[in-house]
């Protein structure tokens, strides 16, 4: 089957847009006086039709893109009888033979598996976000409750640094300390998020915060933010220094 007219399948319907309709049936009207017409045959805005801006339509006066409209099949099939032409009836067997595919068996099914893999999907994405959150909020409950010893009373400050500030002492950049602390067996990354591995949180060494935050998509969401505390400063001095990486000062 020729592709007569562009059509778009990302919907559960079948959609096109009434400008290149409106070009095919070579209506002498004018689009948007035209277009207004054909709405006066019961024609719902939202459900049979919506308003785009078509950006491959300048507006002759400058400005916004020229306005089309995207319209379903069905109203497409009852706009191209109203026509009675040759190109109406051209286009509306081809709307026809759109629609019969459309509703074939296999059509069907093929958007019920894929249906099926987008419902999957947003599970798996769902449990992941859950997963990530859970492990956050556990290491933030283990660091509550660090071990009361003298080195802890010792070391009370309420003076937190960030992963960056450490590394600058080493003459680093957070990315290549972090790196470094994976590598060493302190922590490990899971969704975007550095996580101190279960036997290094009810130390003492880190306090964490949830921060909520809004994605480039407008999705809302929350990242965990990791201050150092003094003992664990001094617990990643003593690490490092066992494994030849010392702090600017204590360089030769």
């Amino acid at each position: 089957m020729n592709e007569l007219l562009r059509v778009n399948y990302d919907s559960d319907r079948i959609t096109l847009s009434a400008r290149e309709l409106h070009e095919f049936l070579e209506i002498e009207t004018p689009f948007k006086k035209w277009f207004l017409r054909m709405t006066e045959y019961g024609f719902n805005q939202n459900f049979d039709y919506r308003e785009v801006m078509d950006k491959n339509v300048q507006n002759p006066k400058g400005g916004r893109p020229s306005t089309d409209y995207e319209i379903t099949l069905d109203m497409a099939k009852e706009i191209a009888m109203i026509q009675r032409s040759e190109k109406g009836k051209q286009i509306r067997q081809y709307f026809l033979e759109l629609e019969r595919k459309w509703n074939s068996p296999e059509a069907v099914m093929n958007r019920a598996l894929e249906y099926s893999r987008k419902q999957v999907q947003a599970l798996l994405q769902t449990n992941e976000k859950l997963e990530l959150e859970n492990k956050m909020k556990d290491q933030q409950l283990n660091e509550l409750k660090p071990k009361a010893d003298y080195y802890d009373q010792i070391l009370q400050s309420k003076s937190l640094v960030l992963i960056s500030q450490i590394a600058k002492d080493y003459g680093l950049g957070a990315p290549t300390m972090n790196k470094k602390l994976h590598e060493l067996g302190v922590q490990y990354k899971q969704g975007g998020q550095w996580l101190l591995y279960s036997k290094y949180q009810n130390k003492g060494y880190t306090h964490s915060r949830t921060i909520n935050i809004t994605r480039s998509d407008g999705r809302s969401d929350v990242r965990m933010q990791t201050e150092w505390t003094q003992k664990g400063r001094l617990f990643l001095y003593e690490l490092l220094r066992k494994n030849g990486i010392l702090p600017i000062i204590e360089q030769n």
